[in-house]
């Protein structure tokens, strides 16, 4: 008997990157657990670091005599410092649920290999992802209005808006620049120099050498946290047409950057340990980052380089903590 030749039609993905076609759905809905999945705990330490930082540099560099706890009593400067905590961290949390509600609609998650995405793998409604990071995205805003009002610099709102309207815009819109190559100067300009230095205008009105070399800090670490992300990721964002940095410059490139930026806080250390000599104890954090950095220019195995993003993200909390205490304890 002849076959009969298959006439119906091949599914098309649509022209706007909104109506793509998506990734196998499951038919279960989000737990609790996908929720606090979505929210990408261990990306996190990129929020806190910049602030314990900003503040060990602003009170060595305050010129104020008294202890770390005289300090923080003084002038509200230990609300304020929460308070830009509170920014940084609900910023971290409103970019990973945006990223999930961009990726997911863009189609980009069809291929991912990871641990399944909210909106990606059809375990919650575009649109309930959205309103989740518009609410942690109105949290920092509120946070950060706080500050403003307790310090009366109100031109800090001109910075607020523009650090919600880049998180948005890393993964949203129409051209993200997460998609061309920019994530990393993203994460550096806000999770580094803004991040650290904000926390230390705030609190003294001033911005000093010690608070620029935190910044770098900072904001290389979290560009390395970003970009070992980016290498595990590279083969599935390469067919889904997003060009991270890792895809742009090839993975032996990406592996060398993910190594400068890894160890180039170590270097800004050197600062501190000149100045303050029990700052070196923050070396310490090197028994994370060098099997981090070990694992990240190495491996090839998707599990391998999630171990390698843990790592990298403990190292950052590692260093900043330590860095900021014993700065804190100066005598």
């Amino acid at each position: 008997m002849a076959r009969t030749k298959n006439t119906t039609p091949a599914k098309r993905r649509s022209g706007n990157p909104a109506k793509a076609a998506a990734p196998q759905r499951t038919k279960r809905r989000a737990t609790a657990r996908d929720w606090i999945g979505g929210a990408r705990l261990r990306t996190l330490t990129l929020g806190v670091v910049p602030v314990v930082l900003g503040t060990g540099v602003a009170f060595v560099d305050s010129g104020e005599p008294g202890d770390f706890g005289a300090y923080l009593v003084k002038d509200h400067h230990l609300v304020v410092a929460l308070l830009a905590l509170a920014v940084a961290l609900f910023l971290q949390i409103g970019v990973n649920y945006s990223n999930d509600y961009s990726d997911g609609v863009r189609g980009t998650d069809e291929f991912r290999v990871g641990p399944a995405r909210l909106t990606g793998a059809g375990l919650a409604k575009p649109r309930t992802v959205l309103t989740v990071a518009l609410t942690f995205f109105g949290l920092a805003a509120v946070a950060g209005l706080v500050i403003v009002v307790l310090t009366g610099l109100w031109w800090l709102l001109l910075v607020g808006a523009a650090a919600i309207v880049a998180a948005w815009f890393y993964t949203g819109g129409k051209r993200p620049y997460g998609y061309n190559a920019l994530g990393e100067v993203f994460v550096f300009v806000f999770f580094g120099l803004v991040a650290v230095l904000g926390t230390e205008f705030v609190q003294i009105r001033a911005v000093t050498t010690s608070g620029w070399a935190a910044a770098v800090a900072a904001g290389l670490f979290a560009c390395a946290v970003l970009m070992v992300n980016n290498i595990r990721d590279i083969d599935e964002d390469q067919q889904a047409g997003k060009r991270t940095l890792a895809v742009v410059v090839g993975r032996p490139v990406a592996r060398v950057l993910f190594a400068l930026f890894l160890l180039l806080p170590y270097v800004a250390l050197l600062w501190f340990t000149l100045l303050y000599f029990r700052t070196g104890f923050a070396y310490f954090s090197l028994l994370l980052a060098l099997p981090a950095l070990a694992i990240g220019v190495s491996s090839r195995k998707p599990r391998e380089l999630i171990t390698a993003l843990q790592l990298s993200s403990f190292a950052s909390l590692a260093y900043g903590v330590v860095l900021g205490v014993t700065l804190a304890v100066q005598p």
